[in-house]
């Protein structure tokens, strides 16, 4: 079991949602992201829940790398071990390209690709010393085609951490290491990232949406579009579909 749990970004959305889930199932959090005072109130709700359960709060601003570092170093000596690590922070501001948004498209790539590098490599530093552990990347069911709008500079992002873990996981294979892998597509699951798109076909709410990220995370799946009903079928279809037909879905 899998009892230690780092999880970034889990100050809203997601990552929060997952530690609610997380916790339910007794397993120790850590818990980091720039806003403090959400994941304060989060751990004062999952500790009045589960008091058997650990929680530990770290600020974290996944784009100052080498804070990233640090922190996984200090849930690593506070827990004596880490058992899994869910690159979960990431962002979706931005803007079709030539439009001057640049700032914008660049802060989510930043976030979504560079800054999930670095939280890779420090889990993977520390899985490497440990001989085990559990590395699971959020993408997006996005990273299968390129998007339109504001979601071009998302979705290529979220591609990129698609194949940044299948690189790792190649390299594990390669090298007869123990570590695990999952990466994680979800579909149109409500979170603050997406609270304000309305009308989106086959949008989940929250709990049921992350609770099929979990269920997938548990059997450290390799790689699973969540929820699995229609994601995995509209998966199938945007491989395979003239562009044209998936620019509804940008």
């Amino acid at each position: 079991m899998r009892k230690n749990i780092v999880i970034t970004g889990a100050s809203s959305g997601l990552g929060e949602e997952m530690a609610r889930q997380f916790a339910a199932m007794g397993r120790n959090l850590g818990l980091c992201a720039r806003r403090t005072e959400r994941l304060e109130a989060l751990k004062a709700e999952i500790e009045a829940k589960h008091p058997d359960v650990n929680v530990i709060l770290k600020e974290l601003d996944v784009n100052d790398h080498e804070a990233v570092f640090r922190v996984f170093n200090e849930f690593k000596a506070a827990f004596g071990t880490i058992d899994r690590v869910i690159v979960n922070a990431g962002m979706g501001k931005g803007g079709p390209l030539g439009t001057g948004l640049f700032k914008y498209n660049k802060l989510t790539a930043e976030t979504n690709y560079i800054a999930a590098l670095a939280q890779c490599e420090a889990a993977l530093e520390i899985f490497h010393a440990q001989k085990s552990g559990h590395l699971v990347t959020i993408a997006s069911i996005s990273a299968l085609r390129g998007m339109p709008r504001a979601m071009t500079s998302y979705a290529s992002s979220k591609a990129a951490l698609v194949n940044l873990t299948e690189g790792i996981r190649a390299e594990l294979i390669r090298t007869n290491s123990p570590i695990k892998t999952s990466c994680i597509l979800p579909g149109f699951i409500r979170s603050e990232i997406n609270e304000k798109v309305k009308n989106t076909p086959f949008m989940c709410d929250t709990v049921p949406g992350v609770r099929s990220m979990v269920r997938a995370i548990e059997k450290e799946r390799v790689h699973a579009y969540v929820p699995g009903w229609p994601w995995t079928l509209v998966a199938f279809l945007l491989k395979r579909l003239p562009l044209k037909t998936t620019l509804k879905l940008g």
